[in-house]
């Protein structure tokens, strides 16, 4: 059995993004911040949801320019010259109904700085037009985010951070796995074999979180079905949103590596040890010693460790592990 492709979607995943990244003129002054990145790579894998909040609550293309004015922990949205303009609610509301409204999409892709859609370092200003010195979230982000705290978000301008990118694809990947293979049928069964297929993801980013959900799933019949599920899905994406590291990824491929010690020359052992020992180092790319870890688990690993979401958590072509 050769390692496969984890998961493998018959169509292209559903994803939410902010329109004004697709290039739709929805901005305040009638302008776009379209995406290369968004529209010349991940089209080919993502069926993107174009959504602009502002332009949903009513408010014209152009318009006038809104922003948060307030203090850290209680700021509304409003007009930077019409202050009577107070959109605070309707785009928090927007936020909460389109997570309720959007239940297939396994990610969102946010317009940073935006008053509207900034996940987080929003300018808070003061009353009189001054900068606080503080930062928050958009409204419609917000009510977004705490809806649905499950669902993978990530500012579009964070992207280019290649350790945030592969993190976020990470979580989209496994999410999409989850909505198609544990919650459209959920059961005991499923959520174990999910919990198998993620063991050494989950390694990567916390052992410890590992741990904790091993015990969870062990309990079984024990725990409610909805329990189980509820409180397995809340542990997992939380854990998953802590970023793996160097000293992580290297004690992944080393247990890995453990599958086939017996049957793998010494001189190819060897060579493999040697370029785990390189990126840990930062000497070469994730992507470097994994690819010839998988080349001998695809020869000579069990099936267990050839359906390790770990080996390939998304397609290759999308080159997450080549600059980490």
């Amino acid at each position: 059995m050769a390692i496969v492709d984890i998961p493998k979607p018959e169509k292209k995943i559903p994803i939410g993004i902010s329109a004004c990244l697709m290039g739709h003129k929805v901005r305040y002054n009638g302008g776009h911040k379209r995406s290369s990145l968004c529209m010349n790579t991940l089209a080919d894998y993502f069926d993107l949801t174009p959504v602009c909040p502002e332009v949903g609550i009513g408010l014209g293309t152009p318009r006038e320019p809104i922003r948060l004015v307030g203090s850290e922990h209680d700021y509304a949205v409003v007009g930077t010259d019409t202050k009577e303009l107070d959109v605070t609610e309707q785009l928090r509301d927007y936020g909460i109904n389109t997570a309720r409204e959007m239940t297939s999409i396994s990610g969102y892709i946010l317009m940073q700085k935006s008053p509207s859609c900034g996940m987080a370092r929003v300018k808070i200003y003061h009353p009189n037009g001054n900068p606080s010195g503080f930062s928050g979230s958009g409204l419609f982000a917000k009510g977004l985010m705490e809806t649905n705290p499950l669902l993978p978000v990530e500012e579009e301008g964070r992207l280019h951070d290649p350790v945030l990118k592969e993190n976020f694809f990470t979580r989209i990947y496994a999410f999409h796995r989850w909505q198609t293979t544990v919650q459209d049928a959920v059961s005991y069964e499923a959520i174990g074999a999910f919990h198998a297929a993620y063991k050494y993801t989950l390694m990567a980013h916390n052992p410890q979180n590992y741990t904790e959900l091993g015990r969870l799933v062990a309990k079984g019949r024990k725990v409610a079905l909805a329990e189980l599920q509820d409180a397995y899905i809340t542990i997992f994406m939380k854990t998953l949103a802590r970023r793996a590291t160097r000293k992580s990824h290297t004690n992944v491929m080393l247990h890995l590596l453990g599958y086939i010690k017996q049957t793998v020359a010494s001189e190819d052992r060897q060579q493999i040890l040697k370029l785990i020992e390189e990126y840990r180092q930062g000497i070469v790319p994730l992507v470097v010693p994994l690819t010839l870890l998988r080349h001998f688990l695809d020869i000579h690993g069990s099936d267990y460790v050839k359906n390790q979401a770990y080996l390939k958590p998304y397609p290759e072509q999308l080159g997450l592990r080549n600059l980490i």
